[in-house]
């Protein structure tokens, strides 16, 4: 069942999104792209200069200003003119707490 913006919308409350505009790299089966990742949150993140298909698998890559290199397995959600939304399909703890110190000093 697709996702409705009432579905989005308790999403993003739950998880807020903050501007991330880092570079990333994303691989999936049979590729490898340069891409940015423009906001993130503790469930995904939206990654500009990319298309794939909704339910792909892909892992992004991307380093946390100041912290670690993340290495992130996730899915495609949804599709838009300018990228996809990614939901995370998993983390482990590091790279949780490592998401929370970059989110949380760029929560309003």
């Amino acid at each position: 069942m697709p996702d409705s913006p009432e579905l989005d919308s308790i999403r993003e409350r739950q998880h807020p999104r903050v501007a991330a505009n880092l570079p990333a790299e994303v691989k999936g089966p049979g590729m490898i792209r340069q891409a940015v990742a423009e906001d993130i949150s503790l469930a995904g993140l939206r990654v500009l200069g990319l298309r794939a298909p909704v339910g792909q698998s892909l892992t992004v890559a991307l380093a946390l200003p100041g912290d670690r290199r993340l290495q992130l397995r996730c899915s495609v959600v949804r599709q838009e003119p300018t990228g996809v939304a990614l939901e995370f399909d998993g983390l482990d703890w590091d790279d949780l707490f490592a998401l929370a110190r970059f989110l949380h000093p760029r929560l309003p």
